[in-house]
């Protein structure tokens, strides 16, 4: 990749990372790169200072405009991150350098009451109310699949689904799938599998309960509801996140490093 000289920096909103923005500041210089902190200009890249959540919002911010988002991880897990904390210096001078890669990866599109939503993530459909089930109807690709009592439904991407889809039993996806995956959450049945779907094909989720309303969230932000007979179509989205990485990390790498022995899940 061709040398950095102008650099957006992304925050995260939680915790003091004043120390941390003097270390970027200090390998700036000294790489003769602009940081940008208000979000004018074009920037070759774009760094994120936090953990998954803050990554999640760098990629949604920089998405229309196809600049690659880099993660220095200052959060508890960061799988999408590229950089340690601890590495920050070495790291961000390879990355000044043009020392990184850039892999593309797909995004969701959400659709409800003619308006539009794009997840990195996920898109999940869930109950509105605790403790009370939710009954969805789903169809893929134009196939009613019946009705399920659930907590809910997800649909992930390939980076989206290491995360509450993971933890809902859902596969990973490794990243160059050009798929979404879908998995119920707490499903009242032993049948139901999650499902993995290509590209050009619509999920369609109806409430079916009469007295329990769902909520529908993009990346795990509520953006809006859903009454009984009310429906959300889901698909692959046209825009692809710019995800950049060291030249030597690769899917495995990471999932390696966040999800092998003596680590965390995220």
């Amino acid at each position: 990749m061709p040398s950095v000289s102008r650099a957006a920096v992304v925050v995260r909103s939680r915790g003091d990372v004043s120390t941390a923005l003097e270390r970027v500041r200090a390998v700036a210089e000294r790489s003769g790169v602009e940081l940008l902190f208000d979000g004018d200009g074009a920037p070759d890249i774009a760094l994120v200072l936090g953990g998954d959540g803050t990554m999640l919002r760098g990629l949604a911010r920089f998405l229309e405009r196809s600049v690659p988002v880099l993660g220095v991880n200052f959060g508890r897990v960061g799988f999408l991150t590229a950089i340690d904390g601890d590495d920050l210096e070495m790291g961000l001078e390879r990355v000044f350098a043009g020392e990184y890669k850039v892999v593309e990866l797909p995004t969701l599109e959400v659709e409800h009451r003619g308006g539009r939503h794009v997840a990195v993530n996920d898109v999940v459909v869930t109950r509105g109310e605790l403790g009370r089930l939710i009954e969805l109807r789903y169809a893929i690709g134009e196939e009613d699949l019946g009705v399920q009592a659930c907590d809910g439904l997800i649909c992930a991407t390939p980076q989206g689904s290491t995360a509450y889809n993971l933890s809902n039993g859902g596969p990973v996806l490794v990243w160059g799938l050009d798929a979404l995956v879908v998995t119920f959450v707490a499903p009242h049945t032993l049948h139901a599998r999650p499902l993995v779907v290509s590209r050009g094909v619509d999920v369609v989720l109806e409430n079916r309960s009469i007295d329990v309303p769902a909520a529908v969230l993009v990346d795990g932000h509520r953006v809006d509801g859903l009454g009984c007979g009310e429906s959300v179509t889901v698909h692959l989205a046209p825009e692809h996140s710019r995800l950049a990485i060291l030249p030597e990390e690769t899917f495995f790498t990471r999932y390696g490093h966040v999800f092998g022995p003596g680590h965390n899940g995220r």
